[in-house]
């Protein structure tokens, strides 16, 4: 048999159970990544109408067309992942190596203000234009380098519950990053050495801050994941250089594995859940609570730290009840406090941090779940055509992500907008109508509501269980048993 079996299992004992190390080098690629993502998803929205100055029609226009590039290129990056050949960094590496400083420079560059005219309305017309350009420079790198990052984890192991428990690591880092990013908010939009700059100034340093971040943590998984990715490929992706599968062909492939429509279908709607929330709700705590600027990262912290918590309860629940049960509950729960949200009032603070923490544990299952469940669909289409195409099946799933979440985020600021909300430049807090306040209520209540229940049906029939997927790894075994004789 060939020797590469046996090389595989560095850093994999032999029960195909992952080494720390590994998974924890794994899970800081994650975490600058995080941290500029949810300062983007959380203020980017509220940075363009209340610092920039621009409508919301227009900064929901800027943010859709950056999701949309976003969207298109995702199939075809991870396609070219896919087909990528370095001897040096393999497949997935090389586009992290080399994507990583340029995604944060532009990345940073989109929380410049620039004055191009002293007049206000023409000034807005450039910078729409501005943001228009860096932001499809920036998504169009951050698909280069967090797509193919994604894709390692079907990767770095083929077992059912370690996947689970790799994905844990991931997201435990992912909402560090998304909680330390939160501190920082905090403390600079609070804290009296920082409180002297303009509120744009203080966006661009927390910019820059996670830049330097990302560029760190990326470079520092690549080190450390290196030689086992390598390993990988050396042994499963040698035997497959002999058929080439054309673009268009891969992508009517994917149509053939129902398992994974399941997989889109609730990935998307828990993820338009959660990100729908995440832009309104900076809106919905400074003019439906009536708290200053500095409660948003307050709040999300409560959301956030519970939905780390409750990551390790449910990867436990999980290897016991299976992830479908799992969804289950964590989504319901996150149902039942969007419920009680439309009902908040500005005193009823206690309410607040109770339904904060019921939004964190059905968040937890947003990210751990569905993410989980596209390794196993991956394995079901390497049985079926006889190649491992993580790329293409992540870029497909980030397309469709990104191109509902654009709608969704575009279908927000235009709420806001035909609802009579007035955008402003952080000078001053402006009184908000009647008919402004409804529109953020129902957006960040029956609307996210709508998404999560959708999912949730969906979820029931979702048909690849542990059981089927122990069928299939089995016949995968045989399978590279009889290529390495």
């Amino acid at each position: 048999m060939n020797n590469n079996i046996n090389n595989y299992h560095n850093g994999e004992n032999s029960n195909g159970k992952l080494d720390f190390t590994t998974k924890l080098s794994y899970g800081i690629g994650t975490l600058g990544q995080s941290m500029a993502g949810n300062m983007t998803a959380i203020f980017m929205l509220t940075f363009f109408t209340n610092v920039a100055g621009i409508s919301p029609g227009l900064a929901g226009a800027i943010l859709l067309i950056g999701k949309v590039w976003d969207a298109v290129n995702d199939p075809l990056i991870g396609w070219l992942s896919d087909q990528t050949k370095s001897l040096r960094w393999g497949r997935r590496l090389s586009w992290i190596v080399y994507g990583t400083i340029p995604f944060a420079l532009f990345r940073f560059l989109q929380w410049l203000v620039p004055s191009f005219n002293q007049n206000q309305n023409s000034n807005v017309g450039l910078l729409f234009w501005y943001y228009v350009v860096i932001g499809i420079i920036a998504e169009a790198l951050f698909t280069a380098v967090s797509l193919p990052y994604g894709a390692m984890t079907p990767e770095l192991t083929q077992d059912y519950d370690e996947r689970t428990s790799l994905n844990s690591f991931r997201f435990t880092f992912s909402i560090i990053g998304e909680i330390s990013s939160l501190i920082l908010v905090q403390i600079i939009f609070s804290h009296p050495i920082f409180t002297n700059l303009q509120i744009k100034n203080q966006y661009l340093l927390l910019a820059g801050i996670f830049s330097v971040v990302t560029i760190i943590c990326l470079y520092w998984c690549v080190w450390q994941t290196r030689d086992r990715l390598l390993l990988f490929e050396k042994q499963h992706i040698h035997n497959q250089e002999l058929e080439h599968i054309p673009f268009t062909e891969q992508l009517k492939n994917l149509w053939d594995n129902k398992p994974f429509l399941f997989v889109i279908i609730i990935f998307l709607c828990s993820w338009l859940g959660a990100n729908i929330t995440a832009t309104i709700f900076p809106y919905f705590v400074i003019y439906l609570m009536k708290l200053p600027p500095s409660h948003i990262p307050q709040l999300m912290i409560v959301v956030q730290v519970t939905a780390l918590i409750m990551l390790y309860c449910w990867s436990y629940l999980s290897k016991e009840y299976g992830r479908k049960s799992v969804y289950f509950l964590g989504i319901g729960i996150w149902i039942i406090a969007s419920f009680g949200i439309f009902f908040l009032q500005p005193q009823q603070m206690y309410v607040t941090y109770l339904l904060c923490v019921m939004v964190g544990c059905g968040l937890s299952t947003a990210y751990l779940i569905p993410w989980s469940m596209i390794t196993d669909v991956i394995d079901l289409d390497e049985l079926n055509h006889g190649q491992r195409r993580e790329g293409i099946f992540y870029g497909f799933v980030v397309f469709l992500q990104k191109l509902v979440l654009a709608l969704g985020i575009f279908l927000v600021s235009y709420g806001l907008e035909i609802s009579g909300f007035q955008a402003g430049t952080g000078e001053t807090l402006i009184v908000q109508p009647e008919s402004a306040l409804l529109g953020i209520r129902l957006v960040i209540s029956p609307l996210t509501m709508i998404f999560l229940i959708l999912g949730l049906l969906v979820n029931y029939f979702y048909p690849l269980t542990r059981e089927i997927h122990a069928e299939i790894m089995l016949q995968l075994k045989e399978r590279h048993h009889q290529d390495n004789v």
